[in-house]
């Protein structure tokens, strides 16, 4: 069972995760601040972080940006006590995966740790299969009826993160952060444009259909 690493320095709060996430069978260690969850880090393997925001020493967005700095791609999940929109485009270009904000519903939190445990196993296999569809990583190849189209880059790597979690709403700001990066100054309308030509390869697909979620962003549905 995967190994997580939870870093909080409110001591109930970390029991209370620890003891959710070992009781669906995951093995949890614990550290109090981002100083000492780096030097857990360093001794030992984890397969997943979570991490509160403000911490003594080092906060949690200090500790993703060390992390990701030094080539560490395992999912973490932030957990903060603000939810407002600057400070979760702060969390995400430190290179968080997802984001959660106190209180916390821990049912809830086992779901998402859950997901992002399976979508890095889906990196980690560079293979993505939905029905009879299946997301050859490696060559952006796109095989069906045993027909396999090569996609270009960014509409593969758009239709990967969709299908990385079918039924989970992705916004416009997330996909443009994971397909263009962080720092690139595409706009909406890109995004768009992909989209359009991602439906247009998709219409006779049997598996899957790309949803628009309006004023919020896209979704993959399983036909």
């Amino acid at each position: 069972m995967a190994r997580i690493l939870i870093a909080e320095d409110d001591a109930d709060l970390r029991t209370l995760f620890a003891h959710v996430l070992e009781k669906q069978g995951y093995t949890v260690r614990q550290a109090g601040d981002g100083m000492q969850a780096l030097n857990v880090l360093a001794q030992e393997r984890f397969d997943l972080l979570i991490s509160d925001v403000m911490m003594p020493l080092l906060n949690g967005n200090a500790l993703v940006q060390r992390l990701r700095d030094a080539g560490n791609t395992m999912p973490i999940l932030l957990i903060t006590a603000k939810g407002d929109l600057d400070d979760m485009r702060l969390g995400f270009s430190s290179g968080a995966d997802d984001y959660m904000v106190k209180p916390v519903n821990v049912g809830e939190m086992t779901l998402r740790v859950s997901a992002l445990l399976r979508r890095a196993k889906i990196q980690h296999d560079r293979r993505l299969r939905l029905g009879g569809t299946e997301l050859e990583f490696d060559s952006f190849s796109l095989l069906c009826s045993g027909k396999r189209e090569v996609l270009p880059q960014k509409e593969f790597l758009l239709l990967y993160k969709l299908s990385s979690d079918p039924g989970k709403i992705f916004t416009k700001q997330q996909l443009m952060d994971a397909v263009w990066g962080y720092d690139s100054f595409t706009d909406a309308h890109t995004v768009e444009v992909h989209i359009g030509r991602l439906r247009e390869k998709l219409a006779d697909n049997p598996d899957i259909r790309i949803v628009t979620m309006r004023g919020v962003g896209y979704k993959v549905e399983l036909k």
